[in-house]
C-alpha cells in the first residue's frame, strides 16, 4: 500500500516497529535529537492494548544510514509533483514509501496482516489532513490507552487537531473518552467548536442524556452556544425522529436573537416535510426569507408573502436548498410553487442537478403533466445533465401509471442504451405494469433477463405474476410459477397468503386449497392464511367450508383474530344466513374482539332483509346489553325495516332513541321516514322530514321527492305537487315514476290535456319503459276516447317485450266495450288468455286491430 504523508510536523510522529518484517513506510520526520529517545534494544517489544481489545506488540525503530531531512520540507502540490497521484494509486503494493534516505518500518506482533488492516483504515481523507493528524488517528485506532497513544504529540495538539481527532472517531464512546481526556489533562482549550462536534457525535448516536449533560456543562463553564450549536442540535434531534425536541431547540435559538443559517433552515423544512406539515414548512421558509420579520415574531407580513417573492428577496440559495424546497412543494401537491422555485433556481444561475430534475419530473408526472415531463428531459439535455437510473425509473413508473406501457418500455430500453444498468426498481416497476395488463410474453422476457442477472424476484412481484397468469386464463402456468418459489423454500407466510388470495379472488378454490396445504407443509400457517382462505370460500359460496375451516383453526395452534370473525360474519350475513352468523358474533364478543357495532349491524341487517324483525330486535337488545353503542347506520336499518311494513310506532321509537344518543339523522333515515309516512299517509310528518331534507346541502333525494308528489297526488294538491315536479325537472332528476305520478294526478282530477302533455314528455325523454307506466297511459287513452292511441300503445308494449298483466287487459276491455264489443265477448277473450297465453294474446291483438282499425302484428 503506497501512501505519502506530506508536511508532517517535525515533532509529531512517534515511530514504533516490531521485530517482524513488514512493508517499509517512508515519511518525513524531524532530526533524531528532536524525537523522543528510544532506548529499547533491537527486537525488544512492548504490548499495547488496542481499542478493539487486541494486544499489539511494538518493537524498536530501524534506521537506514543516510541524511535525515530537516524540518524545512515543504508540502508539494500536484502541479509541482505530477507523479504524486500515480504514487498514491499504488497503495496496494504493500510499500508505504520513502522520503530521503530515512525508512521506517512498522512491525506489529499480530498475525494475519494486522498492519495492512490498520493501513486500510487510514483513509485518503486522513492523509489529506496532512501534518501529524494521519499518524495520530492511526495510533488512536491501534492503541486503547490514550496516554500511550497520544504521548508523542501531547504538547503539539492544537485546536484544529483536537477538532479533527474528535470528528474522525468512528465510535461515540471513543470520541467521548478522548474528549474527557482532553478535559482531564487541563492543558487543552475546549471551545464551542469542540462542544459542537461532540453534540453532533452523541446526537447521531442518539445518546440524548449525554447531549443534555454536555449542554448543561457548557452553561456551567460559560461556553456560549453559537448559531451552529443550535443548528447542530436541531439537526441531530430531527434526524433522530424527535421532532418536538428539535423544534424546541429552534425556539431557544430564536429567543437568543439568532437566525438559522441556510443549512438549518433546510433541516427544519425537511422536518416539517417528513411529518406531512407542508404549510408549516412553507411558512417557515417565508419567515426565514424575511429576516426582519423573523426577528419580530409578532409580525405577520411574512405569512402572506408569495413563494417567488420569498426566494427573490433572499437572493441565491444552494442547490441543496432549492432541491429541498422543490421536493417539499411537490409532496404537498403544490405544482405551481414547485415550478416557481425551479424557475427561480435557473434565474439565479444555480445549475440544477440530476436530483433536481428527478424531483421535478416526478412532481409533474404525478399531476399528469407529461408534456412538462418531456420539456424537463429536453432541459436536462440542454444543460448536459445526464439522467441516472432513478430518472429512468421515475419515467417508467409515470408512463406505466398513465397507461402508456409502450413509452414505459421504451424508457427501459433507453436506460440500457445510455449504458446504465436497470436496477431492481426498474425491473419490478415494469414487471408489475406488465402483470396487471396480462402482458405475459413481455413479463416472461423480463423475468428471463432478471434471472440472467441473478436478480431476486421479490414476493410482491411473485404474487402479481400469479394473478397475471390467472387473469390470462393460464391456470397451469400460474401453478408452475407458484411452485418455483414454493420449492425454493424461502417463501414467507405473507407470500403464501397473497397466492391464496389470488386464486380465491379468481374463484379457483381447488388451487387456493393446494397453496394452503403447501403453506401447512412448510409449517408457515398463521391466522393470515386462514383469513384469506375463509374469504376465498366466501367468494366461491362454499359457506360450510368457511365455517369448518374457522372451527378448525385452534387445532392448528392458530387463534382467530378480529379479521377472522369479521370476514366470516359478513360472508354469512350477506348470504342471507344471519342465523348461522349469530353464534360466531357471540363468540367474537366473548373473545373480547368486539369494539364497535359494525358486526352487529351486519347480522341485524341480515335478519331485517329476511323480514325476521323479532330476531333483529333481539340482537339489537343483546348489543345494548353488552354496552356496544349503535351508530346511525344501525338505527337506519331498524327504522327502514319497520318503515317497510308500515310500523310507525316501532320506527319512531328508534328515531327517538337515535336522537337521545345525540346522533344526527342522515339521508337514508330521512328517506326511510318519508317512505313510512307515505305508506301510512302521514302528510304533515312527511312534510316536516322533507323540510329537514331541504336544509341539507345536497337537498332532498329523488326518492323522497317522488314520495311527496305521491302524497300530494293522493290529496289532489296540485300546486304542491307541481312545485316539486318542476324542481326535479329543472335539476334533470325527474324519473319515470315522477312523470307517472303526475300523469295519474292530472287524470284523476280530469285535467286530461295536461296528462296527455306528460305522456308526450315521457316519450321524448325515453321514460316510457315500465308496465305500470304503460297501464297508466292506456287508462288515460281509454278515458279520453283515444282508442287508436291505446291500441298503438298496446302494440308498442308487445314489440318491446313488456308483458301485459290483468290490469292491462281490463283497460283494453274498456276500450272494446266503448267501441261496441259486447261484454261477453270481452269476457271470452279474458278466459282464452288464461287458457293459452300465446293464442289468447293473438286473439286480443286481432280483435283490437279489427275493431279500432290498427294494423296488428302477425309475428306474435
Amino acid at each position: 500500500m503506497l501512501v505519502k504523508f506530506q508536511l508532517l510536523d517535525t515533532n509529531c510522529l512517534h515511530i514504533l516497529a516490531s521485530s517482524r518484517t513488514s512493508p517499509s513506510i517512508g515519511v518525513s520526520v524531524s532530526r533524531l535529537d528532536q524525537v523522543e529517545p528510544i532506548t529499547k534494544k533491537h527486537g525488544e517489544q512492548r504490548l499495547l492494548k488496542c481499542p478493539n481489545g487486541e494486544s499489539k506488540s511494538f518493537g524498536v525503530v530501524h534506521r537506514k544510514t543516510g541524511v535525515i531531512p530537516g524540518p524545512g520540507l515543504k508540502k508539494q502540490s500536484s502541479a509541482n509533483n505530477p507523479d504524486r497521484k500515480q504514487r498514491r494509486g499504488k497503495r496496494d503494493s504493500g510499500r508505504i514509501g520513502e522520503r530521503g534516505d530515512f525508512q521506517v518500518k512498522f512491525r506489529l506482533g499480530v498475525e494475519n496482516g494486522l498492519l495492512e488492516k490498520a493501513h486500510s483504515r487510514c483513509s485518503t481523507k486522513w492523509v489529506s489532513y496532512g501534518g501529524c493528524i494521519p499518524a495520530i488517528l492511526q495510533m488512536l485506532d491501534l492503541v486503547q490507552d490514550l496516554d500511550e497513544a497520544l504521548r508523542p504529540w501531547e504538547d503539539k495538539i492544537g485546536n484544529k487537531e483536537r477538532s479533527i481527532i474528535l470528528k474522525e472517531q468512528r465510535s461515540w464512546k471513543r470520541a467521548l473518552e478522548i474528549f474527557e481526556w482532553f478535559k482531564r489533562k487541563g492543558c487543552y482549550e475546549l471551545n464551542v467548536i469542540h462542544y459542537n462536534i461532540m453534540l453532533r457525535v452523541l446526537g447521531k448516536a442518539q445518546k440524548w442524556n449525554h447531549v443534555e449533560n454536555l449542554w448543561d456543562e457548557m452553561k456551567v463553564k460559560g461556553i456560549v452556544p453559537i448559531n451552529s450549536t443550535y443548528g447542530t442540535l436541531i439537526d441531530v434531534y430531527s434526524k433522530g425522529g424527535l421532532k418536538e425536541e428539535a423544534l424546541l431547540w429552534l425556539e431557544r435559538m430564536k429567543k437568543q436573537g439568532m437566525v438559522p443559517d441556510e443549512v438549518t433552515m433546510g433541516t427544519v423544512i425537511q422536518l416539517y416535510k417528513k411529518s406531512g406539515e407542508f404549510q408549516k414548512a412553507e411558512d417557515f421558509f417565508k419567515k426565514w426569507s424575511a429576516i426582519d420579520a423573523l426577528r419580530n415574531e409578532n409580525s405577520t407580513a411574512t405569512t402572506t408573502t408569495e413563494v417567488g417573492s420569498a426566494l427573490h428577496s433572499h437572493g441565491s440559495l444552494s442547490s441543496h436548498t432549492y432541491n429541498t424546497l422543490i421536493d417539499t412543494f411537490g409532496k404537498a401537491g403544490q405544482l405551481k410553487e414547485a415550478s416557481e422555485t425551479f424557475a427561480q433556481m435557473l434565474k439565479d444561475g444555480i445549475a440544477p442537478n440530476t436530483v433536481t430534475f428527478n424531483t421535478m419530473i416526478h412532481i409533474c408526472g404525478n399531476h399528469g403533466q407529461l408534456d412538462e415531463v418531456a420539456l424537463l428531459i429536453q432541459k436536462m439535455e440542454e444543460l448536459q445533465c445526464p439522467p441516472d437510473t432513478r430518472t429512468y425509473n421515475i419515467l417508467i413508473f409515470l408512463h406505466a401509471r398513465h397507461d402508456d406501457i409502450k413509452m414505459a418500455a421504451n424508457y427501459f430500453d433507453k436506460m440500457k442504451e445510455a449504458h446504465l444498468k436497470p436496477d431492481l426498481v426498474s425491473y419490478r416497476t415494469l414487471l408489475y405494469a406488465y402483470s396487471i395488463r396480462h402482458m405475459v410474453p413481455q413479463a416472461e422476457d423480463l423475468i428471463s433477463e432478471m434471472d440472467g442477472r441473478g436478480f431476486e424476484i421479490d414476493e410482491y412481484s411473485q404474487s402479481a405474476l400469479t394473478r397475471m397468469y390467472i387473469g390470462a386464463g393460464m391456470l397451469e402456468k400460474s401453478w408452475l410459477w407458484f411452485r418455483r418459489f414454493h420449492l425454493a423454500g424461502n417463501m414467507s407466510s405473507e407470500c403464501y397468503s397473497a397466492n391464496i388470495d389470488a386464486y380465491g379472488e379468481g374463484g379457483h378454490i381447488l388451487e387456493a386449497e393446494k397453496v394452503f396445504i403447501c403453506c401447512k407443509d412448510k409449517m408457515k400457517l398463521s391466522v393470515l392464511q386462514f383469513n384469506v382462505m375463509i374469504k376465498a370460500y366466501g367468494i366461491g359460496k362454499h359457506y360450510d367450508k368457511a365455517c369448518e375451516l374457522f372451527d378448525r383453526m385452534e387445532s392448528y395452534g392458530v387463534f382467530p383474530d378480529k379479521c377472522s370473525y369479521i370476514s366470516l360474519i359478513q360472508i354469512l350475513a350477506s348470504a342471507d344466513m344471519p342465523h348461522i352468523a349469530r353464534p360466531y358474533l357471540r363468540r367474537m364478543q366473548e373473545a373480547g374482539l368486539v369494539s364497535d357495532c359494525i358486526q352487529y349491524c351486519s347480522v341485524i341487517s341480515g335478519f331485517a332483509k329476511l323480514g325476521q324483525l323479532e330476531m333483529a330486535e333481539e340482537l339489537y337488545k343483546e348489543m345494548i346489553g353488552f354496552d356496544v353503542q349503535p351508530d346511525v347506520i344501525v338505527y337506519g336499518v331498524m327504522i327502514n325495516a319497520f318503515a317497510d311494513i308500515g310500523s310507525v310506532k316501532e320506527a319512531i321509537g328508534y328515531v327517538d332513541a337515535m336522537k337521545s344518543a345525540g346522533l344526527p339523522g342522515n339521508t337514508v333515515i330521512y328517506n326511510s321516514l318519508i317512505k313510512l309516512y307515505t305508506k301510512v299517509g302521514y302528510l304533515k310528518e312527511a312534510e316536516e322530514i322533507y323540510k329537514m331534507f331541504q336544509s341539507l346541502e345536497e337537498g332532498p333525494a329523488v326518492y323522497s321527492s317522488n314520495c311527496m308528489i305521491d302524497l300530494y297526488c293522493e290529496r289532489s294538491m296540485v300546486k304542491q305537487a307541481e312545485e316539486i315536479f318542476n324542481s326535479l325537472k329543472r335539476k334533470g332528476d325527474a324519473n319515470e315514476f315522477t312523470f307517472a305520478m303526475m300523469l295519474c294526478m292530472y287524470k284523476k282530477i280530469g285535467r286530461l290535456e295536461e296528462a296527455i302533455q306528460i305522456v308526450r314528455q315521457m316519450r321524448e325523454l325515453g321514460l316510457l319503459t315500465d308496465l305500470l307506466s304503460y297501464n297508466n297511459v292506456l287508462g288515460l287513452y281509454a278515458m279520453d276516447g283515444r282508442f287508436k292511441e291505446a291500441v298503438e300503445t298496446f302494440n308498442e308494449m308487445i314489440e318491446t317485450a313488456i308483458q301485459p298483466n290483468n290490469c292491462t287487459f281490463k283497460l283494453l276491455g274498456v276500450v272494446l266495450v266503448k267501441c261496441g264489443v259486447p261484454k261477453q265477448a270481452v269476457g271470452k277473450l279474458e278466459l282464452d288468455m288464461k287458457k293459452d297465453a300465446r293464442s289468447g294474446l293473438q286473439a286480443w291483438v286481432s280483435t283490437l286491430s279489427s275493431v279500432v282499425g290498427v294494423d296488428n302484428y302477425e309475428d306474435i
